[in-house]
């Protein structure tokens, strides 16, 4: 049998997430509801996120389980909306660059103002596993002090051997060296 082209196995690996994610939602319910439902309704009532260049809108609503719990969800989405210097400079791993995505960025901030606010979010965050899991170990190498350079390499070095693809983000700017005296 010829190898399946690498286009292909992208494609296959995203309905394959796409086709278990019910399911694991369903692994996670107990007798009085699921927290899919329980995320869901958090969703709804979602209160505008307060954000470095103003108030945030508040998430939109979706027909999908959100893919972590919604406080991981909201951090993630408000760390994109006041870190954009880091995250467009992080990869996505989950196929997104075929929806146009050029880093992790863009899997949570669909369009901003020229100053910055936040007009629309990108609601395939919401239920993106891989984008969230990105998105939040650099919101947390961040927050420990380390650079945009050593936050991209440990995604690279995390994501990069696990998955097929990755969105075509920039590197991040070099530091400028310093004049010797």
């Amino acid at each position: 049998m010829a190898p399946m082209p690498r286009v292909h196995r992208i494609t296959a690996i995203v309905l394959f997430g796409v086709a278990i994610t019910p399911l694991a939602a369903r692994a996670g319910q107990h007798e009085h509801g699921s927290p899919a439902t329980a995320s869901r309704a958090a969703l709804a009532k979602a209160q505008p996120l307060k954000g470095a260049v103003g108030t945030l809108p508040p998430l939109p609503r979706v027909s999908f389980s959100p893919a972590r719990p919604m406080e991981v969800v909201q951090q993630v989405f408000e760390f994109a909306a006041r870190h954009p210097e880091v995250l467009a400079f992080v990869p996505c791993y989950c196929g997104c660059e075929q929806l146009g995505h050029s880093g992790n960025h863009d899997c949570f901030v669909k369009s901003r103002t020229a100053n910055g606010n936040i007009t629309e979010w990108e609601a395939h965050g919401i239920g993106c596993a891989i984008c969230l899991d990105v998105g939040r170990e650099a919101m947390m190498l961040f927050n420990s002090g380390a650079s945009v350079t050593a936050i991209r390499a440990a995604i690279d070095k995390r994501y990069g051997a696990r998955f097929p693809s990755s969105t075509p983000t920039p590197k991040p700017p070099q530091p400028k060296a310093r004049p010797s005296r």
